[in-house]
């Protein structure tokens, strides 16, 4: 099946969304299935992944308090937009600076400047950050250059949405688009350079011998764990809920449930453009990874739902939706990679780690989190990031990082293996395994540290303007006339 035609099969469930019945859906259907032929396939992936950040909001909000739903919205088309702009000032450089020193992209022959503090001493392989390919929105774009911009801006955006979306209703309107620009100058692209931009992370498999070097296919780690635990440390510099506050360990409610079930679907939509549409990937099977995706979500959708139903004795529709994204987030490191019996049990597993998270997070620590952030988004990216070193096959992936173009392990064509490789393939463990723990280790320490650091200068700079307003208006009631005593 060519990809052509899965896309025009994406295409038309997205019609049947949004028509009516009868001719009005057979006509929808011709004209997006001929649109998708005209259509450059990474161009039609990033209008897809545009959804994502549509649904994060929608289930957000979903999850509000009625009278601060319409601020979370808000901040989700504020997110989205802040993301794609600030991709575009200075986030595309960092991260893709240097991006045809690794990749025979095409389009990359321009982007090939990155910085490493440690070359001269253990050699290529441990770029931190790009340094080309600035204030891409300033010229008329590359017709190779626009769809990767296209595409990573909207990944840029999901990111950001994750800890603004969560810390919404905690910060102050101008703390938080501050702590979004920095997410989106320093974090992401970073740590994206890191993964997808020819960094460190990426080749290790070449200057260390750790497998494939650190592998996320579609951003478990680098979108989703990176957000959530972004937001984890806002969240608890910003102060745990008072232990005299009692919480059932129910799920949250859902005040607005429509938008909470129209989110969900709008994720799964954006979900297939995200994991098909990069332009710098090649050599994959399409349908596999499709086909990994829906099994992933509906082993979370099954587990989580069953677990609520042991607890509370019936379905919950917030946890559903929310089972359903927590699997889609934990394949997209692996999908390309693992035979669709494993997506089933990575979703599963997603899919039961996310009631236990959100009840770790929220009753015992008492980290209120409306948006399930760090359970649904960070875990869930954790979980994913692990499960590439346990169930990868070694049937996909050959060259993967620079690593095996032509043989791996004595194996001809051996890709990316794990601890259960496929019949032929020789596992690649614990090797891969100790690749991706490195990766997490470095996505939580650029997450915490770096969230933690602007809360405390974004405090401390409050601070210092509340004392010197209160020194102002001090100094100016001593000199008024009316705050003077009566001489003798």
């Amino acid at each position: 099946m060519s990809i052509m035609m899965i896309w025009s099969a994406v295409l038309a469930y997205s019609a049947v969304l949004t028509s009516g019945v009868g001719s009005g859906v057979a006509g929808a259907l011709r004209r997006l299935v001929a649109a998708g032929m005209e259509l450059d396939l990474s161009l039609v992936a990033a209008c897809l992944v545009f959804l994502i950040p549509a649904g994060l909001t929608m289930m957000a909000t979903s999850a509000s308090r009625r009278e601060v739903a319409a601020s979370v919205a808000a901040v989700g088309m504020i997110a989205l937009a802040l993301g794609v702009v600030v991709y575009g000032v200075v986030g595309f450089g960092l991260q893709f600076g240097g991006l045809g020193l690794v990749s025979e992209f095409e389009g990359a022959q321009d982007l090939r400047s990155e910085w490493s503090p440690v070359d001269r001493v253990w050699g290529p392989g441990w770029g931190i950050i790009g340094l080309d390919g600035f204030l891409v929105l300033r010229d008329s774009l590359d017709t190779e250059v626009a769809p990767v911009f296209l595409y990573y801006a909207a990944l840029a955006a999901t990111a950001l949405c994750i800890p603004m979306l969560a810390l919404a209703t905690r910060l102050r309107f101008l703390a938080l688009v501050g702590l979004g620009m920095v997410f989106g100058v320093l974090v992401y692209p970073v740590y994206g350079n890191w993964v997808w931009g020819g960094g460190y992370l990426s080749q290790l498999g070449t200057t260390i011998e750790l497998g494939h070097g650190f592998v996320d296919y579609a951003g478990a780690g680098t979108l989703h764990a990176l957000g959530g635990f972004f937001a984890l440390a806002a969240i608890v510099a910003s102060g745990a809920r008072a232990s005299t506050v009692k919480v059932v360990a129910d799920p949250p409610p859902v005040h607005f449930p429509v938008l909470g079930v129209l989110g969900a679907f709008l994720l799964l939509l954006g979900w297939f453009g995200l994991v098909v549409g990069s332009p710098l990937v090649s050599g994959v099977s399409y349908v596999r990874i499709l086909l990994n995706v829906v099994l992933a979500g509906c082993g979370g959708i099954l587990v989580s739902s069953l677990y609520v139903w042991f607890v509370r004795g019936g379905p919950d529709l917030l946890m559903v939706a929310r089972g359903l994204v927590a699997a889609l987030i934990a394949i997209s490191a692996s999908c390309a990679f693992v035979p669709a019996w494993a997506a089933l049990v990575i979703g599963a597993i997603a899919g039961l780690l996310l009631p236990l998270s959100i009840y770790l997070f929220d009753v015992k620590l008492r980290l209120d989190d409306h948006t399930a952030a760090v359970a649904m988004h960070g875990i869930s990216g954790l979980w994913g990031l692990i499960a590439v070193g346990v169930f990868a096959d070694g049937s996909t992936g050959a060259g993967w990082n620079g690593v095996g173009v032509t043989q791996y392990l004595g194996i001809d064509g051996q890709g990316v293996s794990g601890l259960l490789a496929g019949p032929g393939f020789q596992a690649d463990w614990p090797a891969q395994l100790y690749a991706q723990l490195t990766g997490i280790v470095a996505l939580l320490l650029l997450a915490l540290a770096a969230s933690w650091l602007i809360l405390y200068v974004v405090r401390d700079l409050s601070r210092r303007t509340q004392a010197l307003r209160s020194g102002i208006r001090q100094s100016g009631d001593e000199s008024s006339p009316g705050g003077q005593s009566d001489g003798g």
